[in-house]
């Protein structure tokens, strides 16, 4: 999980050394504990395109995590961040019941999340496995994309709700 929620800044920095020349830097933290001499090394349109895909991924995690932090937040600590009346919440009238119904919903929904973020990072491996000299699926990138295209959907859609 932890190595989903750092995909974002490795993916930014990866980028910048690939740009600025440093590709043995940016293969450095793409590989995230490859073994040395994995292979010819590759070019810096191509570390630029991991880079992106990897900084793609960690704005998917990013969000993961958020809705992580939320649903703990509002769920299993539902009675410590409303201090009340329950009359309208679910499980209301009374604390307990409040507190009960919003962590019974939460608690599936974090664990989820946090299946997911184990998911973000082995999709990272498996995007990144060229890199490594491996080989990679056909179905890594459509995938990628579209998990790009529903974080996408759905951040537009939780931002709209909002109003």
């Amino acid at each position: 999980m932890g190595q989903a929620a750092v995909l974002l800044p490795v993916g930014l920095l990866a980028l910048v050394a690939a740009l600025s020349g440093r590709a043995a830097s940016a293969l450095r933290l793409l590989r995230a504990r490859a073994e040395p001499g994995g292979g010819p090394r590759p070019g810096t349109a191509r570390l630029v395109v991991h880079a992106v895909l990897t900084a793609l991924l960690g704005v998917l995690a990013l969000m993961l995590v958020g809705l992580l932090v939320l649903f703990v937040a509002r769920g299993v600590l539902y009675g410590f961040v409303d201090d009340g009346p329950y009359d309208t919440s679910w499980g209301g009238p009374s604390r307990a019941g409040a507190w009960l119904a919003h962590a019974a919903v939460s608690c599936p929904i974090a664990v989820a999340a946090t299946a997911l973020l184990y998911g973000l990072a082995g999709l990272h491996r498996r995007v990144t496995a060229p890199l490594r000299g491996e080989r990679r699926g056909g179905w890594v990138l459509p995938t990628v994309w579209l998990g790009c295209l529903a974080g996408a959907l759905f951040l537009v859609a939780f931002v709209r709700q909002l109003n």
